[in-house]
């Protein structure tokens, strides 16, 4: 028997499908698990989802002016490796920068969780601004961002989801504080805030938990900032840890899949930050000279996720859900079947104190950063 999440999913597909809004071989996804994940970010508002479809769509098609599937092929966030010669006369993008990029900006993917989401580490204490764009224009970088964000779905999920045996569509995201300053944010303010922009219409739904580790009481401020720029679902993932965050993390990581500069026990050579491990770390070179092939006009269809099954630990309330009031109750379900964990209190403590911060007129940003077209 169908649960009201499956029928929702069928009669979204079908209003995406008259309206010609999605075709076989989108690069967006065609699958359920991507229609899911926006049904979710709408509460399965079918009009509300079909929306954020279309506007998702809109923005693919057109971004930095040649549409995120060109950013796609011509530019690897990743490779450092030379370019390969294509005809036209042209080059998929090398990233010579790449290193001195990172050590700017230092983000990377590193294997997953215990329940198999890859794990997004993001060291705000080593973000330097005015070093990054000694190496890299603001409007380059912003492009690195963008195809980070592609990397995501096309990738690095994908290949989780291989690993694990099921649908795997959504992250684990720690963010180490850990020496950031109120100076930084000044710098990547407007940067942060058009990246989680374009997370949350674009890519929805893809992170799982946000820790926030090594937060300093100047973090109390930062946030009041912040806050408004997320939903409250995307608030209600989020956990504000301080220096004792080990245990927390572990409870969730293996010791083997945590890097050692986050208390755990993986120590890859040449540094976690640079081993690209994980599942996706496998068959790299082959989706390279796909990009490739790709990028010289040879297009071929990316290998799609055969499982599709319900979400992960899904609840059997869906089919419980009332008819006459199908999207709230199924969205309420969705939401209780999903590995999201609840905040741990300190959020709400958090807001406390941050009602007792004096209004203060914000300061210009240090130096100019990227921000959306």
């Amino acid at each position: 028997m169908a649960s009201k999440q499956d029928e929702l999913l069928a009669q979204f597909r079908q209003i995406l499908t008259d309206e010609g809004l999605i075709h076989d071989g989108d690069s967006i996804g065609t699958d359920d698990s991507t229609l899911k994940r926006f049904l979710r970010a709408r509460k399965y508002n079918l009009r509300d989802a079909k929306k954020m479809w279309s506007d998702c769509q809109h923005w693919r098609n057109t971004v930095e002016g040649v549409g995120i599937d060109e950013l796609y092929q011509t530019l690897d966030p990743f490779d450092v490796s030379p370019p390969v010669p294509r005809s036209p006369p042209a080059n998929i993008a090398q990233y010579p920068e790449r290193d001195k990029v990172f050590k700017s900006w230092p983000m990377w993917f590193h294997k997953t969780d215990k329940e198999g989401h890859p794990l997004n580490v993001h060291f705000f204490g080593g973000m330097n601004m005015p070093e990054l764009y000694k190496h890299i224009s603001p409007a380059g970088h912003w492009r690195t961002v963008l195809v980070n964000c592609e990397a995501l779905t096309r990738e690095i999920l994908p290949a989780a989801s291989r690993a694990a045996g099921r649908p795997v569509g959504q992250t684990f995201v720690i963010v180490d504080l850990k020496g950031f300053s109120l100076s930084q944010f000044w710098q990547v303010k407007a940067l942060a805030r058009s990246s989680f922009q374009v997370s949350q219409d674009y890519y929805p739904e893809t992170m799982g938990r946000l820790a926030i580790v090594n937060a300093p009481s100047s973090f109390t401020f930062i946030w009041g900032i912040m806050k408004p720029w997320l939903s409250k679902e995307t608030v209600a993932k989020v956990d504000i840890l301080g220096a004792d965050y080990r245990e927390v993390l572990l409870e969730r990581v293996d010791a083997d899949s945590l890097p050692a500069s986050l208390g755990g026990a993986c120590r890859c050579e040449g540094g976690c930050e640079y081993s690209f491990a994980g599942p996706w770390k496998e068959g790299t070179e082959e989706r390279r000279a796909r990009r490739r092939r790709e990028a010289g006009g040879v297009k071929e269809a990316e290998t799609e996720m055969v499982v599709d099954a319900a979400p992960e630990a899904a609840s059997e309330k869906v089919v419980d859900a009332a008819l006459e009031t199908p999207n709230e109750k199924v969205a309420e379900a969705d939401a209780a079947s999903t590995d999201a964990t609840p905040v741990s209190g300190s959020i709400a403590s958090l807001d406390k104190a941050q009602a007792r911060v004096k209004a203060v007129e914000v300061p210009q940003a240090a130096m100019p950063v990227a921000t959306a077209a």
